[in-house]
């Protein structure tokens, strides 16, 4: 029997919302098993200049990159949607092993299938220095709290 994962195609501006804050949640776990359920087992991904298919490479990718993006914190927000496509922006927060600040700032095209699963993801994405006091992204590690701003509230 086939996974379902919902919301489910098509997408309306609340099932994409929905499911653009699922996908935020399941990220800020940091929980490189967790967020590979949510795409197909043969998932296609582009990440910045990286190209990988399946569960597998995603948890491998998402290992390495929380082993090098430390107290990271994301949040996302759904751009446009048709059908079975959603496009999301998104900036997350996060420090390296010397303490430097970044804020990444991107765009994701993600096409889902029948079933709600990712089958395709692409994105790129751009990293700004910034200073500890210039951070916005102030919640204990995990899900950002209902009542955090997102993206436009904060100006990004």
């Amino acid at each position: 029997m086939s996974e379902i994962r919902p919301p489910v195609p098509p997408f309306d501006a609340e099932s994409a919302a929905r499911k653009a804050r699922a996908a935020e949640d399941a990220w800020n776990t940091r929980d490189p098993q967790r967020v590979a359920l949510a795409y197909t087992p043969d998932s296609w991904w582009r990440n910045r200049s990286e190209f990988f298919s399946g569960r597998e490479a995603i948890v491998a990718f998402l290992t390495r990159k929380w082993e090098r993006e430390l107290e990271y914190r994301l949040i996302k927000e759904v751009w446009a949607f048709h059908g079975n496509r959603i496009a999301a922006r998104f900036a997350y927060e996060w420090h390296d092993d010397s303490g430097q600040w970044f804020r990444s700032h991107g765009n994701e095209q993600w096409e889902f299938t029948d079933s709600g699963l990712m089958r395709r993801r692409e994105a790129s994405i751009n990293d700004v220095p910034i200073a500890a006091a210039d951070r916005k992204f102030h919640w204990p590690q995990g899900p950002r709290p209902a009542d955090h701003p997102g993206l436009s509230n904060l100006g990004l």
